[in-house]
């Protein structure tokens, strides 16, 4: 299977891929979709189109963004929220389900701690897919993002498994 996490930021978005077989993990690529200042619209439209790119070249067969969490900037938090709106929009757009992880929930699949900080995540990104070179933070993010992903489907196959083995 091959998992496409996705970062949304209005100024850069993280994407990253990887290839997960049983418990292997293989990293496919990682990149930054980034806008430039000017109209909301225009950021949003350049995001789209990268992640669209993004999917037509490597043609991932699930996906999954991270929850935006709410701070104290409220406009802030409305732009974020549109990007990710495109974030989701994109890979539904070619038929993918989005799987949508809390940052929390990411931290604890991908470094076993619900409040790791930004080292840590990194580190275990890079301990889990040796010999990546990472395209930046909001890539690692979006790695760690495809990571805990390529685990839940993982976990839900096993489970039902073990109930379709257990009704028999």
């Amino acid at each position: 299977m091959r998992v496409l996490g996705i970062d949304p930021g209005l100024r850069s978005t993280g994407w990253g891929i990887v290839d997960a077989e049983g418990s292997k993990l293989r990293h496919v690529a990682n990149g930054q979709c980034q806008t430039v200042a000017g109209p909301l619209s225009g950021r949003l439209l350049c995001l789209f189109d990268g992640l669209s790119d993004v999917i037509l070249q490597y043609q991932p067969s699930h996906a999954a963004v991270e929850q935006t969490f709410v701070n104290r900037d409220g406009a802030g938090t409305l732009k974020l929220g549109q990007a990710r709106g495109i974030a989701v929009l994109v890979p539904a757009k070619f038929g993918l389900e989005v799987g949508e992880y809390a940052p929390n929930a990411v931290k604890k699949a991908v470094v076993g701690v619900g409040h790791a900080d930004k080292k840590q995540v990194e580190h275990m990104v890079m301990l889990q897919l040796p010999g990546i070179k990472l395209a930046g933070p909001d890539a690692t993010d979006a790695l760690a993002i495809a990571i805990c992903h390529a685990h839940h489907i993982q976990a839900n196959g096993h489970f039902q498994a073990a109930l379709k083995r257990a009704n028999g």
